[in-house]
């Protein structure tokens, strides 16, 4: 113990940070295998892999990322543009890309776009200027320039949180209009007919678009034509939700369902409501969208479309991982958005 407390001493003095040499003298491998765990841990077995992890702890080695990406040509980081990092839908997705990613031995370099297109451009162009192996974006609707510098890159990309068949694009995720409809289609069923919806934002929002068209059209399908002062659009905040709300509640003929564009609406709704005096469900019924888990915990507990967030991460670290080694693997999933019953709905109050 001793000995290997000179060489570290004596290694930190010479040099003002360790090479990729001196861990694989101080762990007793060869630095092929130090190269192995660094770039591509997962083929490396879990005793070795501890030991050398070890020394480049002991030693406070950092391994040269220029020098690095110029060897390899890759920089073994992938990028990812979220709309917003506010709303704990996307952290979830976030995360799980993030871990999943971590296991193949890539980091995450993550932006937001507050869902601008234009911002989103920007965002890509300096994210491919740090050298990225892969970029994850957000939604199916984007600058065409994103997709022109990722061409020119060469670099693999994939969408999330929306799935189209048809697309040019590989895309990973659920029908944002089916889930939609068959929320309502709920509300309907269950004898509502007074329905107004608070729906975000839908200027360069292709999810938000969708489960409006699909309340709309499901509506109109039904013999209902939603009234324009019926249907709201708000920015994704609680305190939108109760705004809307009230505005609503104002209304000659009141709602007896609203449906929101997401929980965080939803919830801003459903404090609005009781604020008021109303009873949820008996008075008004309430939805959300995206099943954030305070949804399930506030009372009464949110009925809402609970969406795939976890899997979309981990299943788009894979892809691009699997597109990144040129390891073909099947470009477009659909995943399924469920309908979770809870407690802010019921049956319309009985009119006299």
């Amino acid at each position: 113990m001793v000995k290997q407390l000179r060489e570290i001493l004596k290694i930190t003095r010479q040099n003002s940070s360790a090479r990729l040499e001196d861990v694989a003298h101080h762990a007793g491998v060869s630095t092929a295998t130090v190269s192995r765990v660094l770039n591509q841990p997962d083929l490396v077995r879990r005793t070795l892999r501890d030991r050398v992890e070890a020394s480049i702890n002991d030693l406070g080695y950092v391994a040269h990322g220029a020098a690095r990406a110029l060897a390899s040509r890759r920089s073994r980081i992938i990028g990812a543009i979220v709309p917003t990092i506010d709303n704990a839908i996307f952290s979830s997705s976030i995360q799980s890309l993030q871990k999943r990613a971590s296991e193949f031995g890539y980091t995450l370099l993550l932006a937001s776009s507050d869902y601008s297109l234009d911002r989103e451009k920007k965002e890509c162009q300096a994210l491919l200027e740090q050298n990225i192996d892969g970029l994850i974006l957000v939604g199916e609707e984007h600058d065409p320039a994103v997709f022109s510098m990722l061409k020119s890159k060469q670099v693999p990309y994939v969408n999330i949180w929306c799935y189209n068949e048809d697309s040019e694009h590989p895309n990973i995720g659920f029908d944002n209009y089916l889930a939609a409809k068959q929320i309502t289609q709920y509300l309907l069923d269950l004898g509502h007919r007074q329905i107004a919806m608070i729906a975000g934002v839908v200027t360069e929002n292709d999810r938000a678009s969708a489960r409006l068209n699909a309340v709309m059209d499901t509506l109109n399908d039904a013999g209902l034509a939603a009234e324009n002062d019926s249907i709201l659009q708000r920015d994704y905040q609680v305190s939108s939700g109760r705004d809307a709300a009230k505005q609503l509640l104002k209304l000659d003929k009141q709602p007896t369902a609203i449906i929101c564009g997401n929980d965080v609406l939803a919830l801003g709704a459903l404090f609005e409501c009781q604020a008021q005096g109303l009873k949820v469900p008996s008075d008004i019924s309430i939805v959300g969208y995206d099943g954030l888990e305070i949804a399930a915990q506030v009372t009464p507990a949110l009925t809402t479309v609970v969406i795939p967030s976890i899997q979309m991460g981990v299943l788009a670290a894979e892809f691009l991982i699997s597109t990144i080694n040129k390891k073909p693997i099947q470009s477009k999933i659909k995943l399924e958005a469920e309908l979770a019953i809870r407690e802010t709905t019921s049956k319309p109050p009985r009119t006299n």
